[in-house]
């Protein structure tokens, strides 16, 4: 008997800490982050210059999942966006499970189609966001000296801030939903502090 509600405790707080945090790593990688924020580590990947952005540009490692939610999150929300992968294959789709997430949260992304670093031109006024501290090191690795795009951690919106947004790819649903509620919240607190970031209009037709 004790055996047996040891083992359904166990299942039960496993099941809540993967719909929480993806996986015991994730959580591991989240407090990991949280302490070098904590520690002024991170200050560098903050947005310093809100109103030199004109393009918000998430970034992930396959950009099938985390990205690209991110980046139709906000062209809904209005804002010139793009997204792109550090090592993935231009042109794939994203996965059935991160499809049927976008579609819970009524917002598709089923044309979506990933795109490699090799094949995307940053530009001048380009706010990257990365969804891991180790992303956001890379980043400024290819960038090299530029001065003219910034690098940020798309959790720094969420409330409270989440250095580490775990890459819910081969998780559970549940966690699916988790991650992109988390990037929902941050994209739309983001789109607040980059004025300048706005699409323009389509021209009309006359």
């Amino acid at each position: 008997m004790i055996a047996t509600l040891h083992n359904r405790l166990t299942a039960r707080l496993t099941a809540r800490l993967n719909a929480r945090f993806g996986t015991w790593r994730g959580l591991v990688r989240l407090l990991l982050a949280q302490a070098e924020r904590i520690t002024g580590r991170l200050r560098p990947f903050d947005l310093h210059d809100p109103h030199a952005v004109r393009r918000v540009v998430f970034v992930c490692l396959g950009n099938i999942c985390r990205s690209a939610y991110a980046e139709q999150v906000a062209r809904a929300a209005g804002l010139n966006a793009a997204s792109l992968g550090l090592s993935t294959t231009t042109g794939v789709g994203s996965p059935d499970p991160a499809l049927a997430a976008a579609a819970r949260q009524q917002l598709p992304m089923d044309a979506h189609r990933a795109r490699d670093w090799e094949d995307f031109a940053v530009q001048p006024g380009d706010l990257l966001l990365a969804m891991e501290v180790r992303q956001v090191h890379e980043l400024r690795r290819r960038l090299g000296g530029r001065t003219d795009v910034q690098v940020a951690l798309l959790g720094n919106w969420c409330s409270p801030p989440l250095p580490h947004l775990h890459d819910p790819f081969t998780l559970s649903d549940a966690y699916f939903d988790t991650c992109f509620t988390r990037i929902r919240q941050a994209v739309g607190r983001l789109a607040r502090d980059v004025p300048n970031a706005r699409a323009m209009p389509a021209q009309k037709r006359g």
